[in-house]
């Protein structure tokens, strides 16, 4: 087992033992947010037919030569054409044909002339324009035609995708299964939300905050409650979460006389890959892996909020959005400069929890409050993590720095920018 490891280290070592789950068939709402195991191929074409893209009338170009500049063309209307008409009904030379928006453009018509252009009259309607060719039709099979591939695996289904798929009948679709996080939290100080916490007791937050956490990736947590400071207690919570498929525990793995976690995972049969990484805060971090069940991860986290946070968005996020068939596993990243100087003694790199704020074309980040891995209001505030680099002792102000965006709407606005 590796100890002390860099970042890039320790995120390369998860990525290596981290593999997308098996396949299953899920109904194409039920798909929402997950991606696709198998590629999408079309058994029809979009639109089956030529269809019209404007209310108006279908044409002959060529009936329509005399048209414009002041000057129109009277043709008299020979039937009307509807959306999902299936007569099959033939315009004839001189002949105009009324139609609507996603009706097929009947046989011998070879353009739409939309309604703003035309005046009925009685049985006739003049035709005030010249059309170009094929203009207003849209033609068969322009969007999808037979055999194409529409979606590849990989790609993750939204509302857009859940349109396609739906337009090509496709109720079910492949997709990477879910995968079943169990969350441990371990600690005599520990209580349930609503427990007793006189005397120094504390709830077990990181539990509910790491639930949230998968829940927005699209994992399924499963919380298995506190473990009480004995190697029994620990090994107890842990056998229960060997059917996840990726363990996540808080607290414990560091070097104190009361962290069990390491011991009884080794006992367990977890092949520890590495303990600590040179980065504040989230040193004391484990991860770990079952050679005998290939792709179940164990990420012991350590207990302080912050530093389980930030393990979780930089080691656990990545793994389970790889496990999902995601490729993009990493947050949006943006470049910045310092609106307060920096300092800290070099050998860790830093995550600073920031908020940023826009000064013309720039972005600039100040702290968002105490740094310390204990206090989570300054996470919940902090609109990114700027990388303070591990050989560096101080950033000064106005110089540039990247930050790893943690805020979900970060990018939304109160207005639309256009």
């Amino acid at each position: 087992m590796r100890e002390a490891i860099s970042v890039q280290e320790a995120r390369e070592a998860v990525l290596a033992l981290s593999r997308p789950l098996e396949r299953e068939s899920a109904p194409i709402l039920e798909a929402l947010g997950r991606c696709l195991a198998a590629p999408v191929v079309s058994t029809r074409r979009l639109p089956p037919r030529d269809a019209s893209a404007m209310d108006g009338y279908a044409v002959r170009v060529e009936d329509c030569l005399a048209a414009g500049s002041g000057v129109s063309a009277a043709l008299p209307v020979a039937f009307e054409v509807a959306a999902g008409d299936v007569s099959g009904a033939e315009l004839k030379p001189g002949e105009a044909a009324r139609i609507f928006t996603g009706a097929p453009v009947p046989r011998g018509a070879d353009a739409v002339v939309r309604q703003e252009d035309t005046e009925r009259e009685s049985d006739c309607v003049r035709i005030r324009i010249r059309p170009q060719p094929r203009e207003h039709i849209r033609d068969a099979g322009e969007d999808v035609e037979t055999g194409d591939t529409v979606l590849e695996i990989g790609a993750r289904v939204g509302p857009s995708e859940i349109g396609v798929l739906a337009s090509l009948g496709r109720s079910l679709v492949q997709v990477y299964r879910r995968p079943r996080v169990a969350i441990l939290s371990g600690g005599d100080e520990l209580v349930e939300i609503d427990g007793d916490v006189s005397g120094g007791r504390i709830v077990a937050s990181n539990a509910y905050m790491l639930g949230a956490a998968c829940r927005t990736l699209g994992a399924e947590p499963i919380s298995l409650g506190i473990a009480e400071d004995r190697p029994e207690s620990v090994e107890k919570q842990f056998r229960a979460a060997l059917s996840a498929d990726c363990i996540v525990s808080t607290a414990g793995v560091s070097v104190g006389d009361h962290d069990h976690v390491r011991p009884v995972l080794e006992k367990l049969g977890c092949r520890l890959e590495f303990w600590g990484v040179r980065m504040k805060p989230g040193f004391p971090l484990a991860f770990g892996h079952f050679p005998d069940s290939p792709g179940r991860l164990v990420f012991g986290l350590p207990g302080n909020p912050v530093s389980a946070t930030v393990c979780f968005e930089l080691f656990v996020r990545p793994a389970l959005l790889r496990m999902m068939g995601r490729q993009d596993l990493f947050p949006p990243t943006v470049r910045v400069r310092l609106g307060e100087r920096l300092r800290k003694k070099p050998g860790r790199l830093h995550f600073v929890r920031v908020v940023l704020e826009r000064e013309g074309e720039e972005w600039v980040a100040r702290s968002a409050g105490n740094q310390s891995s204990g206090v989570m209001t300054a996470m919940a505030r902090a609109d990114a993590l700027l990388v303070f680099p591990e050989d560096a002792s101080e950033l000064a102000v106005g110089e540039s720095a990247l930050a790893i965006v943690h805020s979900r709407d970060f990018f939304a606005r109160d207005n639309a920018g256009f």
